[in-house]
């Protein structure tokens, strides 16, 4: 069986064993030429080819169900569900995504990217077929690393108590989500994991039984119905059956016959069932095995030594928080990290090795670990929470609530503020200064480099209220000046001069501003440049100066145009009688997709030459030039 030959997922149900082995090294190396070259989330992908293909091997995905939690492992089932032709587009502009969209197949349920959520959203289709008369069965397909999340908890509690479910709950488990998984569940799962005492035990017993000359295969089959007790004398299995949901494993994750195996009697049972996978994130591909944490969401890199193909960008902002955090916190013992299994990702991994009784992950748990956080404050202590804009959403009712109702003095360092490119829709960091706007106490601020971030931080340490700073991965302000003067509140940086319009650039904005600014010089127009890291409180003493000059202003944001910094520009102009901005340069209220930031920048009608144009034409319209 060849990929390529592949007409549908139909066929794996016809194959043998033997074959979806071969099948399953050809997808593998697939997934590593395309990642190779487009990059992607390698490792967790990987890990799932065989219990992807399990799955399809046992049932039939055109009556019954498959949702992938988070949905960084689903590049198996993409190549098996007809997009073999269109995989090397992976993650590309106009190419097909990373992660399931139900705009590209029918076996793609939901439009998934964010953790914890397939177990409800299974419970949801459980119930809606059974009041529809659906008899299929519904698959969840969730890692370990989901189940530190609070929504499995209270999902589980839910489907445990309702035995109608037609749900199989398959958690897959390589010991990590992101980072190397925490929490009291990670541990308990690899007690089970193992257990291999067990597993050899159960297959060594069962082959002598087969062999018995007379009854053997009377003998097996007893055997099968009394395992599951034999099996808690090896394994204490009391978590999900004590919630009402039935254990079957643990089993081996790249054992295609045994897995299949163990699918087909979960198939048979009636209730909840959850089937415990062991998997090896990274399989196949030595470097991945070796180093996941690096693979699980990697640019493009050499095959034949895993080491990136790409020139390192700008200066890390996480990196650079980092050492600031590390300088404040040996002058401060107050000051404590508090990370959800990001603390690789936002760049904190040096403060968590030098001071780890004052770095905390709480695994993928944001709304815990933002709530712990405002109790940390309570208690004398100055948490910062480092987190990327796109995982910080989950949290609004804690920030509200928790933290800025009763005015607390926690340090927001929100990381991949911005478009996140390959990743798209459900990972753009795009509307965080839109929601974090609205709620009263909260201070934002957007630097335009390391150096500013810096400074915020040191300033943000002795504040008493709350304070979020929000920054893209890399720098991306090479070549612009640094602050010429140090950071207040409140204040603005000039950085060109000109009288007949004026630019306000928000943080990854600046660089373009300045390009814009160049690109009108060349036009005969002469445009001032203001770099606004400061978005709560706005510099209103700049926008009056503006107003009296009777010079158009416009702005400039990697965010949403609804509640962005140009819509609180807008709003305070409104409310003071000053002049509003010309033009609000902001992204689109939509769902964008996947794609290079500045494909993304210029559909939005934002690279340099665009925003030129128009300020040109609005200058024009004024007779300023």
């Amino acid at each position: 069986m060849r990929l390529n030959a592949l007409t549908g997922p139909d066929e794996l149900r016809k194959a043998s064993v033997e074959d979806l082995e071969e099948l399953a090294k050809e997808i593998r190396k697939v997934m590593l030429r395309t990642v190779s070259e487009n990059g992607g989330h390698l490792s967790s992908n990987l890990g799932t080819v065989e219990l992807t293909l399990s799955l399809y091997h046992v049932f039939d995905f055109s009556k019954d169900k498959l949702v992938f939690d988070v949905g960084h492992q689903c590049y198996t089932h993409k190549l098996v569900t007809g997009r073999y032709d269109s995989f090397s587009t992976l993650r590309l502009d106009g190419g097909i995504s990373g992660f399931p969209r139900t705009a590209e197949s029918v076996y793609d349920l939901f439009n998934t990217g964010h953790s914890s959520t397939a177990l409800s959203l299974c419970a949801g289709l459980c119930r809606a077929g059974k009041l529809l008369g659906d008899t299929g069965k519904v698959i969840a397909v969730v890692g370990d690393g989901a189940m530190t999340g609070g929504m499995c908890y209270e999902a589980l509690n839910d489907i445990g108590n309702d035995d109608s479910l037609r749900l199989i709950i398959v958690l897959n488990d390589n010991g990590m989500s992101i980072s190397n998984n925490v929490g009291a569940l990670s541990k308990y799962l690899t007690y089970m994991r193992l257990s291999k005492g067990w597993q050899r035990l159960k297959h060594r017993f069962s082959d002598v039984l087969l062999k018995v000359p007379f009854g053997g295969k009377w003998l097996h089959e007893r055997f099968q119905n009394i395992k599951d007790h034999i099996r808690n004398v090896f394994i204490n299995d009391k978590f999900f059956s004590s919630l009402g949901i039935r254990y079957l494993g643990p089993v081996d994750g790249h054992d295609i016959h045994n897995l299949s195996m163990v699918l087909h009697k979960a198939a048979s049972l009636d209730g909840p069932i959850l089937i415990h996978a062991v998997t090896q994130k990274g399989r196949g591909y030595l470097p991945a095995e070796q180093d996941p944490e690096r693979f699980h969401g990697t640019g493009p890199f050499c095959i034949e030594d895993g080491k990136p193909r790409d020139p390192a960008g700008g200066p890390s902002f996480g990196k650079a928080a980092c050492e600031c955090l590390l300088d404040l916190a040996g002058k401060d013992p107050r000051l404590v990290l508090l990370t959800a299994a990001m603390t690789h990702g936002t760049g904190m991994e040096s403060f968590a090795k030098r001071f780890p009784d004052r770095s905390f992950d709480t695994g993928i748990a944001e709304e815990h670990c933002v709530t712990m956080a405002a109790g940390m404050a309570k208690g004398g202590l100055r948490p910062v929470v480092a987190i990327y804009d796109t995982f910080l959403q989950r949290t609004y009712d804690q920030i509200m609530e928790d933290i800025c109702f009763q005015n607390l003095p926690v340090i927001f360092l929100i990381d991949r503020a911005g478009l996140a490119s390959g990743d798209g829709g459900s990972h753009h960091g795009i509307y965080g200064i839109s929601y974090l706007r609205t709620i009263p106490n909260m201070r934002i601020f957007c630097p335009r480099c390391v150096e500013e971030l810096k400074e915020i931080l040191v300033w943000a340490l002795s504040a008493s209220f709350p304070v979020a700073i929000r920054y893209p991965k890399e720098d991306p302000c090479a070549g612009v000046p640094y602050p010429t003067e140090p950071f207040r509140p409140g204040k603005w940086e000039m950085l060109a001069d000109g009288r007949q319009a004026c630019i306000g650039a928000v943080g990854s904005m600046v660089p373009v501003a300045l390009e814009t600014a160049k690109e009108l010089k060349k036009r005969g127009v002469d445009a001032a440049v203001y770099s606004c890291t400061s978005v709560t409180p706005l510099d209103t003493a700049v926008l009056r100066t503006l107003s009296e000059k009777d010079i158009p202003f416009f702005t400039m944001e990697e965010n949403e145009l609804a509640g962005g910094f140009g819509s609180g520009v807008a709003e305070w102009c409104a409310d003071n009688g000053v002049r509003v901005p010309a033009r609000i340069f902001a992204l689109p209220k939509a769902f964008l997709p996947h794609g290079s930031r500045e494909m993304a920048l210029t559909r939005a009608g934002m690279n340099p030459a665009q925003a030129a144009q128009t300020i040109m034409e609005r200058v024009q319209r004024e007779g300023k030039s």
